[in-house]
């Protein structure tokens, strides 16, 4: 695997739609122009409340390694209370980036000096129309400003055709309101 790869970590609870919102955000890389996206859900006991993770690759060029993520450039959170289960920030490289759905700001969280990025993003979901605990939306906007990978039109777009017949405008307007209110901490 060549060094421009992109690895990114999802967690979350099963039901908060981890999975589904590393599946947009694939689908928009790879509209973008990313030609290698590479998408390892990994299931535990499925139930609902169980952490949950998932491992997106996204690459300029074809990747041909499936395995799961053991050393990511971003770590996505969709709970900040799973920053206090063991290994959820395993292997982040030394310059890599924590996303996390929480009411606190960066500062706030004991995270070995990461970088980190936060945004209430269950507030801001239910600001947006959304009812509570609708987070998988609203956190893709908190990745397109931590990251700046992905331009947040786009994400927008794709969150709309994913969500057509479940509030796509609200689930647009929830990204949209998070990318605006993410705190990049200091």
């Amino acid at each position: 695997m060549s060094d421009d790869v992109i690895k990114i970590r999802w967690h979350g609870r099963g039901g908060q739609g981890a999975i589904t919102a590393a599946k947009i955000v694939a689908n928009a890389a790879f509209e973008c122009g990313y030609n290698g996206v590479v998408m390892t859900p990994t299931f535990g006991t499925e139930r609902r409340g169980a952490p949950v993770l998932t491992s997106l690759k996204i690459s300029r060029n074809k990747i041909y390694d499936l395995s799961p993520i053991s050393e990511p450039d971003m770590i996505v959170v969709l709970d900040h209370l799973l920053l206090e289960e063991p290994g959820v920030i395993n292997g982040l490289k030394s310059d890599g980036i924590i996303i996390v759905n929480s009411p606190k700001k960066p500062a706030d969280h004991a995270v070995n000096g990461k970088k980190i990025a936060t945004a209430d993003v269950t507030s801001i979901a239910v600001e947006a129309g959304l009812k509570q605990g609708i987070v998988n939306s609203g956190i893709i906007g908190a990745f397109a400003k931590a990251s700046g990978l992905i331009e947040l039109n786009i994400l927008l777009k794709k969150i709309k055709e994913e969500f057509h017949d479940k509030k796509p405008s609200e689930n647009a307007e929830s990204a949209r309101l998070t990318f605006s209110k993410t705190d990049m901490g200091g």
